[in-house]
């Protein structure tokens, strides 16, 4: 028989990987059942090409979720700020990672998470994938470590390599920890709320405090100026990021600001950079990402489904009730020179803010219910 040359049984090699690739792209599609409010088509537009979800990669993905080993230190893992009993949340003002170090924003969601036009705060990650790498190694959350090293202890494990293989057809890499982290993430929708169920004709879901809280927030309250009521894009956020004068609260965000302006004529990543570093700077929020001066101080207009299981709210976490949102807003945030020029006092009466916190409360779904009160526990491995 002809001996293949080294160059021929490189390409079958090739070859050969691709296929088992391909092969583990094209398992059985997830059926995810969607509740009521969340369209099949919505959803698939914004799972990514290279990244379908099967079954394989939510199960991968569930369980490095829950596993502790992705830090450095063995005590934290993702479900430590989102916690599936306080819907995806911490419940804490700012979030708290390894050793009990605190971080600087509060911890968002991750339900619904998917349809965010960019993650974090200051939506400085693109996408789930992205996201789902940066806590990783930051030292403030799971430890000072390199992704090599997470990898690494991912790999030892027989199962998981196993699991990589079936899901991926591949090895444990840190963009393939990301992809079956952000597939397992997909699966965290929730709708069906009273208001779903009202707008689908169902006219007793809501109750009269709820209907005249709704007719406030599309109009008087002037909610919907930043909070869309659309049912084509059912998420209550127009996912833009604004300044509503919360960050001025943080010690030195004036003389941060300055600066901040003061860079913003400069086109250098390099000092923007360096500001990013220093300690406070944190409440500039969006510039940290754009340098653009009018994003000084501004912060993405969060999703209100789901609102009544997230507080504290705010991107500090200064606000502890529903109650305090609504009054914050009825002066119209607090002022300050980068203020977003929408934002204008309100002149509720106390019923009227009750009723438009009824409505709030009237958009907490019932998977979201289900899921905090059948929360999953970290996998025995």
């Amino acid at each position: 028989m002809r001996k293949l040359r080294p160059i021929a049984i490189l390409a079958i090699a090739i070859a050969a990987f691709a296929y088992a690739d391909a092969a583990a792209q094209q398992n059985s599609s997830m059926e995810i059942k969607l509740p009521l409010g969340i369209t099949r088509d919505l959803w698939e537009y914004y799972v990514p090409k290279d990244n379908p979800v099967t079954p394989e990669k939510v199960e991968l993905g569930r369980e490095l979720f829950f596993d502790k080993r992705l830090s450095a230190d063995g005590t934290v893992s993702c479900a430590t700020c989102h916690d599936p009993k306080l819907a995806f949340t911490d419940g804490k003002r700012v979030a708290e990672g390894i050793g009990g170090r605190l971080g600087v924003r509060n911890t968002p969601t991750l339900l619904n998470a998917m349809f965010n036009s960019g993650q974090f705060w200051d939506g400085r990650a693109g996408s789930l994938e992205e996201q789902a790498k940066m806590p990783l190694t930051n030292p403030d959350e799971m430890g000072s470590q390199t992704h090599e090293q997470v990898v690494a202890r991912v790999a030892v494990d027989q199962q998981y390599s196993k699991q990589f293989k079936q899901a991926f057809g591949k090895p444990v890499t840190i963009d393939l920890i990301a992809k079956a982290i952000a597939t397992y993430e997909r699966t965290l929708v929730a709708g069906n709320s009273p208001v779903d169920r009202y707008l689908a004709g169902d006219l007793d879901a809501l109750s009269e405090s709820a209907r005249n809280g709704m007719i406030l927030f599309r109009g008087k309250a002037r909610c919907t100026v930043c909070h869309t009521f659309n049912q084509s894009f059912p998420f209550l956020s127009d996912m833009n990021y604004r300044n509503t004068g919360v960050a001025v609260k943080a010690k030195d965000f004036d003389r941060f600001a300055r600066r901040a302006m003061d860079l913003s004529r400069v086109d250098s990543q390099v000092k923007l950079d360096s500001i990013a570093n220093e300690e406070g700077a944190h409440s500039l929020g969006r510039f940290l990402v754009t340098g653009i001066a009018l994003d000084i101080g501004a912060f993405k207009v969060p999703s209100l489904r789901n609102v009544e299981l997230t507080a504290p709210y705010f991107h500090d976490g200064s606000a502890a009730t529903l109650e305090d949102v609504v009054k914050f807003y009825l002066k119209g945030g607090m002022d300050n020179p980068n203020r977003d020029w929408q934002l204008e006092p309100i002149d509720l009466t106390e019923s009227e803010q009750h009723d438009l916190v009824e409505f709030l409360k009237a958009l907490t779904s019932n998977e979201a219910k289900r899921m905090a009160e059948s929360a999953a526990s970290n996998p025995a491995r």
